[in-house]
């Protein structure tokens, strides 16, 4: 798989957020969510808080693609759903957003939303 450029990953990492607008089967774009975005090594990823049912996460899994924008990069992406989500992709969660009450970050941390974590890699 492709990797991401140094500057996209540190933009997009650093963003307290990022819209991401998953492909429709007929190739449009839907309308994009915003949604908490984690760095862990040279892996974004991000996660849905209603896990799999969510709306968003059922229409990425149509086709996979996206196109994310955070900070300053809007760029095209695969989302690969996960397997063996790990802990330390939750405690970048929680250190990131750490500022915030933890019963709200405690909602990407739920068995629910592990089961939804999805690698976002770039498509150059």
């Amino acid at each position: 798989m492709t990797a991401w450029r140094n500057n996209e990953i540190s933009s997009i990492g650093s963003a307290d957020e990022l819209d991401l607008a998953s492909l429709r089967l007929d190739g449009t774009l839907r309308n994009p969510v915003t949604i908490w975005v984690v760095r862990h090594g040279d892996d974004l990823y991000v996660r849905s808080v209603n896990g799999r049912t969510g709306v968003w996460f059922r229409g990425a899994q149509d086709r996979h693609e996206a196109r994310i924008h955070a900070g300053d990069v809007e760029k095209d992406v695969l989302l690969v759903e996960m397997d063996d989500v790990n802990d330390e992709i939750d405690a970048a969660y929680r250190a990131k957003y750490r500022r915030y009450a933890a019963r709200i970050v405690d909602t990407v941390l739920t068995p629910e939303a592990r089961a939804a974590t999805l690698k976002l890699v770039p498509r150059f």
